[in-house]
């Protein structure tokens, strides 16, 4: 790759002065695709660097202060996740270059990776209708995620992640006012997770099927690792990708309508598809328990903990995703779920929380057959 010439190596610190990411983009034969943007009040900006020889290398390029800290962060666990022998796994990961000089902040360049998002297939025609392909998406996911878990597994630690978010979530919401209800609610689940122990692992922190990248069948590459973690909980990647693709299944579906192949689903409500996994209804429902209980059970972890670990998942969204209202949205799709389904109910009655009237349901006819707006097309992403 010649263009890796005028790059700098990773341990660099950033005061050493680096490569202007417009020398980069104004040498003779480079084309620049805009791959993503971002809507995030710390957003970055993904660029792919093509020459003669195909797909060369990807820039992502912060617009703060804070996504430059983020990138950085970014680049210091590729390299470190490129020290660790993943063995075949390692080719499905960025291999990080170094940094250019974007104005004052540094823009991270790492190797391309060839492939399909999965967000292609996921937004084809009816693609999420068809039992046979979601299910082969679940799969490819569950499938390499779990190669990587066995492969990184260490030292066990307790599941607290749905505690932490509780608390996470009452510091960023304070002024919400069902916050209270919710920690009630939820205290019995958090603690049934919390008596549960996991190894820790390699986590990607934002395992949705935008981030990756398929070929006949199986994953054959994981970008964005800004959200990592080398030694952390490995239950918050099984909830991430299981909470996510519910999240769209009504996105090209007109509003109120029922969502093609999904009994009793409307798109009559924000994350819908969410609490229709939750509740464990119908064929999704049942693929979505399958997938979980089983990486559960893989994991050390009683299968019947999979509601808890999504509720888990909902929460973890709400406590930490940039976009504030992207959040707020989560945690209130949490407070519904809790609700309607009466999660937690008598514990928190009895510990002097009267629990709220359920809210009106959409009936359960039977119907015909991020984040991101939908990619269109399959490419090479960073």
């Amino acid at each position: 790759m010649p263009s890796t010439e005028i790059t700098t190596e990773i341990p660099a610190p950033l005061g050493r002065e680096q490569p202007q990411l417009a020398q980069l983009l104004d040498r003779p034969g480079t084309r620049v695709v805009l791959l993503a943007g971002s809507r995030n009040p710390n957003a970055k900006i993904t660029l792919i660097l093509l020459d003669d020889y195909g797909p060369s290398f990807v820039i992502k390029v912060p617009t703060t202060r804070d996504a430059a800290q983020v990138v950085q962060n970014e680049g210091t666990l590729l390299r470190q996740l490129a020290d660790l022998g993943l063995g075949r796994l390692a080719t499905t990961l960025p291999r990080p270059i170094g940094y250019l000089a974007s104005g004052a902040l540094p823009a991270l360049a790492s190797t391309a990776l060839v492939g399909t998002q999965m967000a292609v297939r996921y937004h084809a025609w009816r693609h999420t209708a068809r039992q046979r392909r979601v299910r082969a998406d679940f799969t490819a996911a569950g499938d390499w995620l779990a190669d990587l878990q066995r492969r990184t597994a260490g030292q066990p630690g307790p599941v607290t992640l749905l505690a932490d978010c509780l608390d996470a979530i009452e510091a960023r919401f304070a002024d919400h006012p069902d916050v209270a209800m919710l920690r009630a609610r939820l205290a019995t689940a958090a603690g049934r997770l919390a008596g549960e122990h996991t190894p820790r692992t390699v986590v990607h922190g934002d395992y949705w099927f935008g981030n990756l990248l398929v070929d006949r069948g199986r994953v054959v590459g994981v970008v964005d690792w800004e959200c990592g973690d080398l030694a952390g909980e490995p239950l918050r990647d099984v909830a991430r990708f299981a909470v996510s693709y519910a999240l769209y299944l009504d996105r090209h579906v007109r509003p109120g309508a029922r969502v093609p192949g999904h009994r009793g689903l409307y798109a009559d409500r924000w994350g819908a598809g969410i609490a229709h996994a939750v509740a464990g209804r119908g064929w999704f429902g049942a693929l979505v328990r399958e997938h979980v209980s089983g990486a559960l059970e893989r994991l050390g972890v009683s299968g019947e903990r999979w509601r808890d670990l999504l509720i888990a998942g909902v929460a973890e969204i709400a406590a930490t995703a940039d976009h504030p209202d992207f959040a707020r949205a989560h945690l209130d799709l949490l407070v519904a779920i809790v609700r309607s389904d009466g999660i937690g109910e008598e514990d928190s009655t009895a510990a002097g929380q009267p629990g709220p009237a359920d809210p009106p349901q959409p009936s359960d006819a039977a119907d015909g057959n991020e984040p991101a707006g939908a990619p269109d097309a399959a490419g090479v992403v960073a």
